[in-house]
């Protein structure tokens, strides 16, 4: 039975890692891959409605961009090799939203850097990373 791997891509070198390591995985199980972008973003902030439409239109834009400029290479790259592989982006919590995409793809197993482009890059084991590991119900690689 095909299984589906869950990849958390960011756009960093550790992200880039852990996409190359879940493919190499994909295409000796001949499993499939998703590919997951998530935007950090609260919906717990007050705006009067010009600010919520501007924010919508800024949040569509930023969507629009992490597909064209982070996914599709990735996910043209990781075809290229022969794996089947589809590609999600979404607003939210970036380690629970990882969580609920797995859920929702019915993932078998996540792979995510150590520690991505965030502000707390000179952590040695990144937040996001340790939320999903916290948080996922399937297991985790974390690759450095």
């Amino acid at each position: 039975m095909k299984n589906k791997i869950l990849v958390a891509v960011d756009g960093s070198e550790t992200g880039n890692r852990a996409i190359d390591a879940a493919a190499q995985s994909a295409i000796e199980a001949g499993d499939s891959i998703v590919l997951a972008y998530v935007i950090e973003w609260s919906p717990y902030s007050f705006h009067t409605p010009e600010e919520l439409a501007e924010r919508h239109k800024r949040r569509e834009s930023e969507i629009s961009r992490a597909e064209q400029s982070v996914l599709t290479p990735q996910a043209d790259k990781v075809s290229a090799a022969g794996v089947s592989v589809e590609t999600v982006v979404r607003h939210g919590h970036i380690g629970e939203t990882l969580s609920s995409i797995a859920d929702e793809y019915g993932v078998s197993h996540i792979y995510i850097g150590r520690r991505g482009e965030s502000k707390m890059q000179t952590m040695l084991f990144g937040s996001v990373t340790s939320a999903l590991i916290q948080t996922s119900s399937v297991p985790v690689t974390v690759v450095p």
